[in-house]
């Protein structure tokens, strides 16, 4: 039999169709493990940053705990996780997340679409006291905002606010550093706010930036087809990486969409389109070029291999030569973030709004949404 339809609201189904589907193509552009509370190794938090300008925390344990409860239901690969805490962070996309220190005094810095960074207290996001309401997500007024310079046009118009696509830290600098959408990167200090340096080089977009501290120097991606170093005192590029240099794909234009320091600051991986390049930064080589299926959206290094995700649904690992390892089923189907934990367990977003947690021994903690 029909049912009733003479209380059928049109506007609520409407309403519920679009938000399923909004949550359906939900991006998590950046995931990141927070810092340990304790002396307990295991994972226990993950923030993530989303396409919806949202920063929100999950715990790795409950969402652990859901699955178990109803593994043997279909329902267990599309958990939909209920966040410990959310802040509606930016207007627009939120791009990346980093903290700021590794105690529960740290600041969870992120950026996004509106061109600004912004900053909060982590412990304001794990203290039992804050308010439910709070929690459930009322604004939390960050501690730290800051709004990428506009440029002058003719009769004195103004530009609209550039976009931040990346950040990196130097603690002991005092300094947060920004990959812009303006093809300039930027150097803030954290204690005052104010812009100290401005990075000016590249002919287009900034894609990513790492901080090479060590050596008091940033590392840009373009897309512009190269990846830049930098001189932070100077604020004057000191060396410039083309990716396509001497190669076969010289003719062919591709961005250099994401790079990676290891953890001595003097290996270099460097995506650009499906090419993976791994360059030996004090002697100025590259040392190996990877052909990839797809292309690269992030990698970082564990030790001297190299993890990968991309535009398929798979965690790849390298070796330093370039020589592929091992490669995992994850879930998001096209991938924009991979996050180590110093456990080994690997963190992967992407798009669906899908984060897939692997074990070190490669299989799959949980997956949600």
């Amino acid at each position: 039999m029909c049912g009733d339809a003479r209380n059928w609201d049109e506007d609520a189904y409407r309403e519920s169709i679009l938000k399923e589907r909004e949550i359906q193509t939900r991006t998590v552009f950046r995931t990141v493990w927070a810092p340990a509370q304790n002396p307990n190794p295991n994972p226990e938090t993950i923030v993530a940053a989303s396409s919806d300008g949202s920063i929100a925390s999950y715990s790795i344990s409950s969402c652990i705990s859901k699955l178990q409860s109803f593994r043997n239901t279909k329902a267990q690969h599309l958990l939909v996780a209920e966040p410990d805490c959310f802040v509606q962070g930016h207007d627009g996309p939120a791009y990346d997340i980093k903290f700021y220190g590794d105690s529960e005094d740290a600041l969870l810095l992120s950026c996004g679409d509106d061109g600004r960074i912004r900053g909060w207290r982590w412990k304001d996001f794990t203290n039992s006291d804050v308010p439910i309401t709070l929690q459930a997500g009322k604004q939390m007024k960050p501690v730290l905002d800051l709004v990428n310079p506009q440029h002058k046009g003719p009769w004195s118009a103004l530009s609209p606010i550039p976009e931040n696509n990346a950040i990196a830290v130097n603690i002991q600098g005092g300094s947060i550093f920004s990959a812009s959408g303006d093809s300039c990167a930027y150097c803030w200090d954290v204690e005052t706010g104010k812009l100290k340096v401005v990075f000016k080089g590249h002919s287009d977009y900034l894609h990513c930036l790492v901080a090479r501290n060590s050596a008091n120097q940033i590392i840009t991606g373009s897309e512009d087809g190269t990846a830049r170093i930098w001189d932070c005192k100077s604020g004057k590029c000191i060396q410039v990486i083309d990716p396509a240099e001497n190669t076969k794909l010289k003719g062919f234009f591709s961005c250099v969409s994401c790079i990676a320091l290891d953890g001595s600051e003097s290996w270099l991986a460097c995506s650009s389109g499906r090419c993976l390049s791994i360059w030996n930064l004090p002697a100025s080589e590259c040392i190996s070029r990877t052909s990839t299926r797809a292309s690269v959206q992030d990698v970082l290094f564990d030790d001297n291999q190299i993890l990968a995700v991309g535009a398929e649904p798979l965690l790849c690992r390298f070796d330093i030569n370039g020589a592929i390892l091992s490669q995992i089923q994850c879930a998001p189907p096209s991938a924009f973030s991979v996050s180590l934990h110093p456990s080994g367990v690997t963190a992967v977003g992407g798009y669906g709004g899908l984060v897939d947690v692997i074990s070190q021994f490669g299989s799959h903690l949980c997956t949600f949404r």
